[in-house]
Formats: structure tokens, C-alpha cells, sequence
């Protein structure tokens, strides 16, 4: 259903990767565009090598597909670029093909609600735990900012399914708080907003999941680190002081932090 060529494909390679990986790379997800249910607009690659050697799968590609719209996007580790490149292509292939499988239930609004739906669609994450790089040697070397979507806790479970995150930063359209959805156990999910929700705020929805009593905690970026570490989580949603809005900061692959907060504020 796409007339996109594999040359069209936008490549980034960064840092000492194998001869030829821009090419591998495009044979092999350009490959894929095929199965896309609907018209491909933009396709974007990106293989980095990153330049820490005890790092043990020091490449990642990425992948960025843009289906009439909506952002199919997957990620993979290797030790070297073409196994890099060869776990992304697998997981886009199954991204796109559950994709083309509930194209029409997703433009029509809920999935099925027979008891496997749920698990299907949002198949708990199976990536490798960040490298343990010594906590004075982390920094947040990712600061990422977007306007957050204002959305039903249904429709962040579905992008979480299909961005393959794990957690999903967002603004709850019930209560209009900002608002995080992550996955809770095998086939859970639970939310936490910046204070807890009234029996009536939030927007309905089906998912089945648990809601945080607690509010968010009220930190600034350099507390909010401090508490990461502390706590051992991958993750911590907080209420960041400077900003008034929600956040998140998160272990990156290589030990590394990265930083969400919502468009507007500068991290």
C-alpha cells in the first residue's frame, strides 16, 4: 500500500559503525514497508555506536515509521551495527503487522474487549536493563520536550503498544492533569497523576489497571535524581518545582538519564 522507496528512507549513523550499514539498513526496512496499511510518509533510521567499550551491546538503531500519520517506532541493541539493524527490522515487521491486523478496531475507537485483547496489545517489553554506569559518572544526556496529547487512558495504552514504551507521559482528558500510564507486572498497568483523582475526574475508559494513591513528588531535576537512584527505579514521574507541570526522568540503555517534560518549559 506504499510507492516509498527504500532511498527515500532518512539515515543517521553515528560513530564507528561496520562498511555499508546506511545501505543494510535501508535494504532491510525498506523491505518492510510493504506490509504498512497505509500510505507511508516519512521513514527515519538512526544506528549509533556508543563509544563506551564495557558496554555490551554498544549499538542501537532506531526506527521511526510515519503511516499516514501515525508514528510506528521501534528499537533494538546489538554488538555489532547488522545485528543492531537486523532486531529493529524484527521489530518493526511485528509492529507494523499488528498494526495492518486492528488498523480498521483503532480508527473505529476501542479494541475488542474479549479477555486476550488487552494482553495482545500491549505485550509487556522485552529490552535489556540499563548499563550500571557508576552514579557520579550518569548525566541526562537526553532532554526530550513535546507537547503532551490530551488523550483518554485507552487511547495512551494504545500508543504505548505501539511505540513499544514502557511508560507513557500524558494529559488525562477527564482531569486534564498531567499524567503517566506504565505497565504494572506482566499484563498490568497502573496510573499515577500529580495528585490523586477524584471517584468521577478521569474521562472513562476500559483498561484494567490500578490508580496511585499518592501524589506526585514535588523535586527539581537534581532531587528527582537523587530519588531515582535511591529508590532503584527505571523511572520517576515527579512534579518539577521549577515548572509547575509533570515530568519524567528515566535510566537510559547505556546508564545514562534522559528527561520528558512537556513542551513550553525548557528542561
Amino acid at each position: 500500500m506504499t510507492s516509498f522507496a527504500p532511498a527515500d528512507i532518512r539515515m543517521t549513523v553515528e560513530g564507528t559503525v561496520s562498511r555499508g550499514t546506511a545501505d543494510y539498513a535501508r535494504d532491510k526496512i525498506g523491505a518492510l514497508l510493504h506490509l504498512a496499511p497505509g500510505p507511508v510518509l516519512s521513514v527515519r533510521v538512526r544506528v549509533t555506536r556508543h563509544g563506551d567499550p564495557a558496554v555490551p551491546h554498544p549499538v542501537v538503531a532506531q526506527g521511526n515509521i510515519d503511516v499516514n500519520g501515525r508514528l510506528v517506532r521501534a528499537q533494538a541493541e546489538g554488538e555489532n551495527s547488522w545485528e543492531a539493524v537486523d532486531r529493529l527490522e524484527e521489530r518493526l515487521r511485528h509492529r507494523l503487522e499488528r498494526v495492518a491486523l486492528h488498523w480498521e478496531a483503532r480508527r473505529g475507537g476501542m479494541p475488542s474487549v474479549q479477555p486476550h485483547e488487552w494482553r495482545h496489545e500491549s505485550e509487556p517489553t522485552r529490552r535489556p536493563r540499563w548499563y550500571p554506569r557508576p552514579e557520579d559518572e550518569r548525566e541526562i544526556v537526553r532532554h526530550k520536550s513535546y507537547t503532551l496529547p490530551k488523550c483518554t487512558i485507552d487511547d495512551a495504552a494504545r500508543e504505548m503498544g505501539l511505540l513499544d514504551y514502557d511508560f507513557h507521559l500524558f494529559t488525562e482528558a477527564g482531569s486534564g492533569q498531567d499524567s503517566v500510564l506504565y505497565r504494572a507486572g506482566e499484563t498490568g498497568y497502573r496510573l499515577a497523576q500529580l495528585r490523586p483523582p477524584g471517584p468521577h475526574e478521569l474521562a472513562p475508559f476500559q483498561l484494567p489497571l490500578t490508580i496511585s494513591a499518592q501524589p506526585a513528588p514535588v523535586l527539581s531535576t537534581g532531587e528527582a535524581v537523587t530519588r531515582l537512584n535511591l529508590m532503584g527505579l527505571p523511572f520517576l514521574f515527579f512534579l518539577d518545582g521549577d515548572r509547575g507541570r509533570g515530568a519524567v526522568l528515566y535510566h537510559r540503555y547505556d546508564g545514562h538519564y534522559g528527561l520528558i517534560a512537556p513542551a513550553g518549559e525548557r528542561a
